[in-house]
């Protein structure tokens, strides 16, 4: 795939997969194409400190960057409770097991299409 831009679907399961990889628990890719003006796609993923959200979050941004997809932006980083990268067609969650219970993200989207990363 040289000198081509991966399509947002492709590069939504690659990094589930890869939070996955990574040892994250209950990692899902929610399809919004359709559904949401802002974004195609989620990919949220629960870890179990925020070191592990910090690393995973670093190898998401390095393999998405390797893809030729740019980081749009990212937030929560420092606590590592909550991090959300936005790769613009691609927004990735990797929540605390605390905040992912709580903010129950995919329950906003009850009518998409939602995979779990086996």
């Amino acid at each position: 795939m040289a000198n081509e831009v991966m399509d947002s679907k492709d590069l939504a399961f690659e990094l589930g997969y890869l939070a996955r990889d990574l040892k994250c628990k209950d990692v899902r890719v929610v399809d919004l194409r359709g559904k949401s003006p802002a974004t195609e796609f989620f990919v949220i993923a629960t870890s179990t400190s925020s070191r592990q959200s910090k690393t995973v979050a670093d190898e998401i941004e390095q393999h998405a960057k390797e893809a030729g997809h740019r980081r749009f932006g990212r937030a929560g980083y420092e606590l590592g409770r909550w991090i959300l990268i936005d790769f613009v067609t691609v927004v990735v969650h990797v929540f605390d097991e605390e905040y992912r219970d709580y903010y129950e993200l995919e329950s906003l989207w009850g009518d998409a299409e939602e995979v779990l990363i086996k």
